[in-house]
């Protein structure tokens, strides 16, 4: 495998990090919306908004994302790390690149002084689920929605 290295998202970023969303979207069966994907890169570009952005960049391209805000956790009375989102390529996966970027999601936890960070995948995220049984623990909670529009 090339060198991987994970950066902070940045303006230069957006037609790979584009290209990549829309890839997360299909995977997850969500329609493709520019609207969402305008005001979430809004989001992700914005000091003063609680997502923040990295890219996992192979030969000068991105290659993966991850998306992890901070989040309250009332029992540990800290905030804690979510990861929103993680993909990479299809075309290079199988190369630890989500394994480099958990590690770049770990260390801003660190960094951020969040002493852990949750997330959720599909249950039939079968590949993915593979890597987050190396590199996490299966938390034992169930996870339900509300709709409320």
């Amino acid at each position: 495998m090339n060198t991987v290295t994970v950066v902070p998202l940045a303006p230069e970023h957006e037609a790979a990090w584009r290209r990549l969303y829309h890839g997360y979207r299909g995977f997850y069966k969500n329609p493709q919306d520019d609207a969402v994907l305008d005001r979430l890169w809004g989001w992700l570009l914005d000091p003063a908004h609680p997502m923040e952005g990295l890219v996992a960049v192979r030969d000068g391209v991105p290659v993966g994302l991850a998306h992890v805000c901070a989040t309250p956790s009332p029992i540990r009375a800290a905030d804690i790390g979510f990861l929103n989102d993680l993909f990479v390529d299809p075309d290079i996966r199988g190369g630890r690149v989500g394994e480099v970027l958990l590690a770049a999601v770990a260390d801003l936890a660190r960094a951020r002084g969040w002493p852990l960070v949750r997330w959720i995948t599909a249950d039939d995220n079968y590949r993915a689920r593979t890597l987050y049984d190396r590199v996490a623990v299966k938390a034992g909670w169930n996870t339900y929605e509300m709709k409320t529009v």
